[in-house]
């Protein structure tokens, strides 16, 4: 192979400083939970029920959604995708802008409760 003078153009198929080029990887800020040997993912359900992992590009957004307090890592997706895959949880949801709370308990169940008898909803919406 000969060697390229400064007047001529490089050769294509050479390999140039773009192709050495280092590939950027997006490492989101992930929640966790306190777990017996550390700490563990923690994963969420999608509005439909699909368990899904979450993560975000912020630490800023994910204290919006999850409040200041939640225990974070840093993870690329392929790191956060390895970690889910082995449970089951193939959805990944990055940025989510609604994080609804936990349902509270409550002692009495609601006249639209499938768990009352038909006759004791009816009891409950007569009044």
């Amino acid at each position: 192979m000969s060697e390229c003078r400064a007047d001529e153009d490089p050769d294509p198929a050479e390999p140039g400083p773009a192709a050495r080029a280092v590939l950027y990887v997006p490492v989101l800020y992930v929640p966790v939970q306190p777990a017996p040997g550390g700490l563990t993912t923690r994963f969420f359900r999608t509005p439909l029920g699909e368990r899904t992992a979450v993560a975000f590009t912020s630490r800023a957004k994910l204290a919006a959604a999850l409040g200041t307090g939640q225990p974070v890592i840093r993870l690329s997706v392929g790191a956060l995708r390895a970690l889910a895959a082995p449970l089951g949880v193939g959805r990944l949801t990055v940025d989510p802008r609604l994080v609804a709370p936990a349902p509270a308990s409550s002692r009495t169940p609601s006249p639209a409760s499938p768990f009352l008898p038909a006759a004791a909803a009816a009891d409950a919406l007569a009044g």
